[in-house]
């Protein structure tokens, strides 16, 4: 292989700070909240509760401190709404439930009272850091912490920072109270954090000295350095059910002496590999990073060395971090260390002081009190603090998203490894905030399913990169705008280090645990140069082997079923009558005759004892989400009904593909992404039924027109009749 060209480390620093600021700009762009803030109209706020991006009709019932000194607030369902006296809100919710919504924990939402205006009645004197009155922005700001049918729990406080509500959040907080409220998504900002991360240096110039080897590698002006099996050492393997891809991967990443890529396509085992590679180094004595894109990807590692007994620290915001893993986080530990006691007693006097404050009756006697609860807080963070170096200082592995890494808890420690699982799912400048100073790399992904999503790549072509007020936010060197002709977000770290230095930096994992063989083998040969190979537990179970309750039917003895809906009378649509597509930022399509088959098939496989919670229905189109759960949400409310590019890396028993698209002009759209059918049809385990118009979705690309061409031969071919439908 031809030596790689060096690549400018400023120039592709602006390059990607560009492409960061284009980003933040489409993801402004997309929400009609971006400068309404509380002041949008009841239609909108329905509409995007419809489609999963707030949540309305609420009341604030309690507050307490939750960990780190936030304020915790539960909001329940406003009565007048769920009564129906209001007409401004959604009224068809139960009596004291929610109703159905997109809002889980994790996500940043900002709560506002539904009947100010944005800013009408703020303040001039309450000014936030960045010279915002909370109201102004719509609310305060906070993580959800907890979901239920009944009520959802918010943590305020400043985020990332490790601390309690300022003064003008907590008065922010108070106003709340006896209000008509809904919750919303926050605009992301996390290409602000990255835009941060990647300007290293006064305009993003990094000195050419300061470059360690493995940033001089990963931008060409080396080439990797050669594997040292020998001074790896022997390796006594722990886990006896690993495969030999997955052995031969542990025993290159532990040689190699800058960079390991490990390759593991759907249901290979990758995070089992991971699991053992890092137990290996653990004995080795190495200290490791081990960092991910999202919360889910870094718990689920957890999860797993905590059951091997491996002593970690989690570092991350407590409200998003799944419960089985909080005993585990750095806010925990230090809670339930020897100082942690002191901090309980802090906290008591907290929500004592909290509390007190809708007792007063004047402005002086409050601001006292907030006054005091600074004082708490801040000596709550001091004795936090105190224990946070010796915890994270003495364990051996770190763990944290790569947001997360760039906290003050983990820029400041050595490691002799970062460990990166899903790099193939995360923005290459994410990847860079805990690499910065890395000597050695791991990451793990598949590049050939779906790379992290990116709003501006859907931008229209003449929407150049600086355009709006990103070039007066940031100038571009003349390298830098040649690297941009050819730059994307879309473009991975684990994709620019393959391309550039070749497979002999990538192990590949090869046996799959997951898939009936039927359905596993176009992927592999289309995909994955026929090398997946189903492992003997998997490769013939179908959904009758179950258990007894599961009857034989042509369904549950089948593996993979095609519903070819071809003709005229299973017509797409587009979606743009019945949501506000201005207010959610999206465009979309549906089927309607389409998700009656797939309603109907989701019906047989219940009816021959398949249970709901075994069964998902995905498709690539938000507008076929909302027509399937409206088919199917109350008749069945454990069933899963998602779309495909949210389903990634999961997995169920049974899954039904909704393809959607049906035109005479033979459009597929986005479907034609062949990562994304890759994610689509490798969900299930034993048994896949895809339903779509063959006629229009094998005129889409080469690889649709091999996929249809497989299901008709391969698959069991059935063609619906809509009379029977209607």
């Amino acid at each position: 292989m031809a030596a790689p060209v060096p690549i400018p480390v400023p120039a592709f620093a602006e390059a990607q700070i560009q492409l960061l600021l284009r980003e933040h700009e489409a993801d402004v762009a997309s929400s009609a909240l971006a400068n309404t803030a509380a002041s949008v109209s009841p239609a909108t706020r329905r509409a995007l509760q419809a489609t999963g991006h707030a949540l309305t009709g609420l009341r604030l019932s309690q507050c307490r401190t939750g960990l780190g000194g936030r304020v915790v607030g539960e909001f329940v369902a406003d009565p007048a709404v769920s009564s129906g006296k209001s007409q401004d809100e959604n009224s068809e919710r139960s009596s004291d439930g929610l109703g159905s919504h997109g809002i889980r924990v994790g996500d940043v939402v900002r709560v506002s009272d539904v009947s100010a205006g944005s800013g009408k009645k703020a303040g001039g004197k309450d000014k936030g850091k960045d010279g915002k009155d909370q109201k102004e922005k719509g609310g305060p700001e906070g993580v959800v912490v907890r979901v239920s049918e009944k009520s959802i729990r918010i943590a305020f406080g400043q985020q990332g920072k490790g601390g309690g509500p300022s003064k003008e959040e907590d008065e922010a907080i108070e106003e709340l109270w006896e209000k008509k409220l809904w919750a919303y998504y926050e605009i992301s900002q996390r290409c602000d954090a990255q835009t941060n991360e990647a300007n290293h240096g006064e305009n993003g110039k990094i000195p050419p000295d300061s470059l360690s080897h493995f940033m001089r590698v990963a931008f060409g002006h080396t080439t990797p350095l050669s594997p040292d099996y020998e001074a790896a050492g022997p390796i006594e393997f722990g886990d006896p059910t690993l495969n030999d891809s997955q052995k031969e991967a542990i025993r290159y990443a532990l040689a190699t002496k800058d960079i390991a890529l490990i390759h593991g396509p759907p249901g290979t085992g990758k995070t089992h590999t991971l699991i053992e590679l890092i137990m290996q180094l653990v004995q080795r004595k190495k200290r490791i990073l081990v960092c991910g894109p999202s919360n889910v990807s870094v718990d689920n590692i957890v999860e797993r060395l905590a059951r091997k007994k491996i002593p970690v620290v989690r570092i991350g915001h407590p409200a998003r971090l799944l419960p089985s893993v909080l005993d585990h986080s750095l806010e925990v530990l230090t809670h339930t260390s020897d100082p942690g006691l002191i901090v309980k007693d802090i906290r008591k006097e907290i929500d004592e002081k909290q509390a007190s404050i809708r007792k007063t009756r004047t402005g002086r006697e409050r601001r006292a009190i907030y006054d005091d609860l600074k004082q708490l807080r801040k000596e709550f963070r001091d004795r936090e603090a105190r224990c946070v170096n010796e915890l994270v200082g003495g364990s051996s592995v770190v763990l944290a998203t790569l947001h997360g890494a760039g906290g003050s808890q983990v820029t400041n420690q050595k490691f002799d490894i970062v460990i990166i699982d899903e790099a193939s799912q995360a923005l290459e400048a994410q990847c860079w905030i805990p690499l910065m100073s890395a000597e050695k790399v791991v990451l793990a992904g598949d590049h050939l399913q779906l790379p992290p999503t990116v709003k501006s790549a859907n931008l229209k072509s003449k929407d150049k990169v600086g355009k709006g007020n990103t070039e007066k936010k940031y100038e571009t060197s003349a390298e830098a705008k040649e690297i941009l002709k050819s730059a994307s977000l879309e473009r991975t770290l684990f994709d620019r280090l393959l391309s550039l230095h070749g497979p002999g930096i990538k192990r590949m994992l090869t046996t799959q645990y997951r898939m009936h063989e039927k359905i596993m083998r176009f992927p592999s040969d289309e995909l994955y140069e026929s090398k997946l190979i189903a492992a003997d537990s998997v490769k013939a179970r179908v959904l009758s082997d179950l258990g007894d309750e599961v009857e034989s039917t042509d369904n549950t003895i089948e593996p993979l079923v095609f519903i070819d809906t071809q003709g005229g009378d299973f017509p797409e649509r587009a979606e743009d009558t019945e949501v506000d597509q201005k207010a959610v930022g999206m465009e979309s399509r549906s089927n309607e005759m389409e998700a009656m088959v797939v309603a109907r098939h989701v019906d047989e496989l219940v009816d021959a004892g398949v249970k709901t919670e075994d069964i998902a229905v995905v498709t690539p189109y938000n507008g076929q989400k909302a027509i399937l759960s409206k088919m199917l949400r109350e008749k069945y409310p454990d069933l899963e009904i998602g779309s495909i590019d949210g389903f990634q890396g999961r997995e169920k028993e049974a899954v039904v593909v909704s393809l959607v698209r049906s035109n005479e002009k033979h459009e597929v759209g986005f479907l034609g992404e062949k990562r994304r059918l890759n994610v689509a049809m490798t969900r299930p385990k034993r048994h896949l039924c895809v339903v779509g118009d063959s006629d229009t979705i094998n005129r889409g690309s080469s690889f649709l027109k091999h996929w249809m061409d497989y299901l008709e031969e391969n698959a069991d071919l059935r063609f619906p009749d809509a009379g029977d439908l209607l």
